[in-house]
């Protein structure tokens, strides 16, 4: 699958006294992307949590900040899903000021466990999310 990308602004609250992103807010913009990546294959949490019963969870994260963000700065964010098992996945994410492969602020590897959402144990991925993950 190609790389999914997000856009989005940095508001006041997302910044220290300084004017900078606050360094756990990348994280947010981490996961409003990849919550993007699934809406846009027709997936809602909301809905997969009632039925079929399934939840995600992030299990790992790693994150290397480059460059600080700032008030005001358009981002871009990306989302590039990897296959890591039945009932696991992982993303690969950067984050760009304005466009992409320009300026990089951040990049994360994330990974993803399925989970049941009533017993918190492992589930295989649904097929929707299967085919929309690249190979390893």
């Amino acid at each position: 699958m190609s790389r999914f990308t997000w856009q989005a602004r940095v508001y006041w609250e997302d910044t220290d006294a300084g004017g900078v992103v606050y360094y756990a807010n990348y994280l947010r913009f981490l996961e409003r992307a990849r919550s993007e990546w699934l809406r846009a294959r027709g997936v809602s949490q909301r809905v997969y949590a009632a039925d079929p019963g399934i939840v995600f969870a992030v299990v790992a994260l790693e994150v290397q900040y480059r460059r600080p963000a700032r008030l005001d700065d358009l981002l871009i964010i990306s989302a590039e899903p990897l296959a890591e098992g039945g009932a696991r996945f992982a993303f690969r994410q950067h984050i760009w000021r304005e466009r992409c492969d320009e300026d990089l602020l951040a990049s994360a590897s994330v990974r993803i466990a399925c989970l049941d959402a009533s017993t918190m144990k492992p589930r295989r991925l649904p097929q929707v999310i299967v085919e929309g993950i690249s190979g390893p």
